[in-house]
């Protein structure tokens, strides 16, 4: 894994404006009604965990990285504009001298991360801030909804090694690579997109299909072909004629009469249809028995983490899974809910103005203001207690107890001592140059492990999870109870 090429591929296509055509409009109305250069605030958040879960890992960081660093508009994009007849040349003159130059702030891949607190936080001139909408919420949503998937699914697996095999299922070719990268980074081991190793360095598996066995004679002349050419890695997929009368037992002749002669020992088998548990059953007291208790069983076909953690709990003999569709697409649930949203501008002196979108609707109410994410953490057990959103100048004592409470059931209090806390957001943009290098996809599976590792097991669960409190400090609380009452008494 140590060879990743430096791929340009990511880069060829200019992705500029990959947007919706209401930020171009918006961001022309702007610059001829002289608000484009007012300093504005975005939070991209989300509401809703998918699934019902009780927690998202933190995905796309790096891509939206490589889309803000090479932000430009070609004269082929000038062109197009001007042949809507839309926008003013004073509009497209400024596209075509444009430089980003916004700060933006990012949860690091890899973190887990809960409704309503700020992903990614963008500051800068109105007409940039809101141009980038589109991409902030395309990179992260995909990514994000496929790593959290990918975690479950690798959690379900219960330590056994997990291979995303999605890429034809996948909604189009950037779906496939760049959910190949999500799948590993939340937990997969492995992918079958070629691409997807040699750009991001992560393993690329596979073996056969069922059209090599079909192309040969006989299903034993297929396997002893594979055996062949590949006796140092010999994995044979056994079901397609009948698994237990069929194919394990050619299967098990051509480990005898290939690779044991050579004392080399059959990495295993693949079953991608069938009664899982009773098949892998059968299969493993039938392998044992001719002396190959070390070959693996591997099981593909439509699975998720609730089949893999049943097939789990019902005694099935399985070494690994192959996961397709239902994880590339994120099947039961695949749309991630992330928005973006003003929360505040600057004065022309300088003052941070906090801006609120109200809804009759609880949830769609914003928090105002220029803020931060902290972690709090017990230093008895190094477990997550509760994420803290507070107001920008706000610093938390670590050496003094701290109250939180819940946002809208405020009666619901809980007094924290000998605890720490972690600020989630880091700059990855100052005044719009890259100031950030992610860490390897590989790492960032590595955090994910460590810090899903510090949630409670009841956040942890598939079903009815225990919901991990992401709350409001006073001073922001009571800013959004200011602003609520402020338009409310301004419309009785």
């Amino acid at each position: 894994m140590e060879y990743v090429k430096n791929f340009d591929v990511r880069n060829q296509r200019n992705l500029t404006m990959l947007v919706d055509f209401y930020e171009v409009t918006m961001g022309n109305g702007y610059l001829e009604s002289g608000v484009g250069d007012i300093i504005t605030y975005f939070d991209m958040f989300f509401r809703r965990v998918p699934d019902d879960g009780g927690y998202c890992i933190m995905a796309g960081v790096q891509q939206l990285i490589e889309y803000l660093s090479s932000l430009k508009f070609t004269k082929d994009d000038i062109e197009y504009l001007r042949s809507k007849e839309t926008f003013s040349e004073k509009f497209l003159d400024y596209l075509s001298n444009f430089k980003f130059s916004c700060d933006v702030w990012a949860i690091p891949e890899g973190n887990p991360v809960f409704p309503n607190e700020p992903l990614v936080s963008v500051k800068g001139p109105a007409i940039q801030a809101q141009f980038v909408e589109t991409m902030v919420l395309l990179t992260i949503n995909h990514q994000t909804l496929i790593a959290t998937k990918a975690n479950r699914i690798s959690r379900a697996a219960e330590g056994r090694t997990v291979m995303e095999f999605g890429s034809r299922r996948a909604q189009g070719y950037d779906g496939a690579i760049y959910g190949a990268r999500a799948a590993v980074l939340g937990g997969c081991n492995s992918t079958a997109c070629s691409i997807a190793e040699e750009m991001f360095g992560i393993p690329a598996v596979g073996t056969m299909a069922h059209s090599w066995i079909q192309l040969f004679p006989s299903e034993y002349e297929a396997f002893k072909a594979w055996a062949e050419v590949y006796p140092n890695n010999c994995t044979l997929l056994v079901d397609t004629y009948n698994v237990l009368k069929s194919g394990l037992p050619n299967a098990i002749k051509v480990f005898n009469e290939v690779l044991k002669p050579r004392g080399l020992r059959p990495a295993g088998i693949r079953i991608d249809s069938g009664d899982i548990t009773y098949l892998t059953k059968k299969c493993r007291e039938i392998l044992d028995a001719a002396g190959y208790e070390d070959a693996k069983i591997i099981i593909s076909n439509s699975l998720d983490e609730f089949i893999i953690r049943d097939v789990i709990s019902q005694g099935a003999k399985v070494d690994g899974f192959g996961v397709g569709e239902r994880l590339i697409t994120a099947k039961s649930e695949p749309v991630f809910g992330g928005v973006y949203k003003l929360v505040a501008v600057e004065g022309k002196d300088g003052k941070i103005i906090p801006k609120i979108k109200i809804s009759e609707n609880e949830e769609k109410i914003t928090n105002p203001g220029f803020k931060k994410v902290y972690r709090i953490f017990s230093r008895q057990t190094d477990k997550a207690i509760a994420d803290l959103i507070t107001l920008n100048d706000e610093v938390i004592d670590e050496s003094k107890p701290l109250e939180i409470f819940d946002p809208v059931f405020t009666w619901k209090k809980k007094k924290i001592k000998d605890y720490y806390v972690k600020e989630m957001l880091v700059k990855i943009f100052s005044n719009g140059s890259a100031c950030y290098e992610s860490p390897s996809v590989m790492d960032i599976k590595k955090i994910v492990k460590e810090e899903t590792n510090k949630l409670w097991m009841e956040v942890l669960r598939f079903e009815n999870p225990h919901e991990y409190y992401v709350d409001l400090s006073d001073k922001l609380w009571n800013l959004k109870q200011s602003l609520l009452h402020e338009y409310s008494d301004a419309y009785e």
